[in-house]
């Protein structure tokens, strides 16, 4: 399952994360940029869709293996 709700956030490094300790004005702050406001909505919709999709494959697949029902191979 891939983590979809990070694409419009930077992820630090382990370095990072410990010079955030000691910025106190924030200075260290970055965030993943977008082009419009219209391409980070879409970025962040398609990145919700894609979460749902992933969650319905899954709880399919649950329910035919609990059910010994045959599952369809994706294309």
């Amino acid at each position: 399952m891939t983590n979809y709700s990070m694409l419009l956030f930077a992820r630090p490094s382990f370095l990072e994360g410990m010079a955030r300790i000691v910025d106190v004005g924030g200075t260290l702050n970055e965030y993943n940029t977008s082009l419009t406001p219209e391409q980070a909505d879409y970025i962040a919709l398609s990145s919700d869709w894609w979460a749902v999709g992933d969650a319905l494959r899954g709880a399919i697949g649950q329910f035919a293996e609990e059910n010994d029902l045959p599952v369809e191979a994706e294309e």
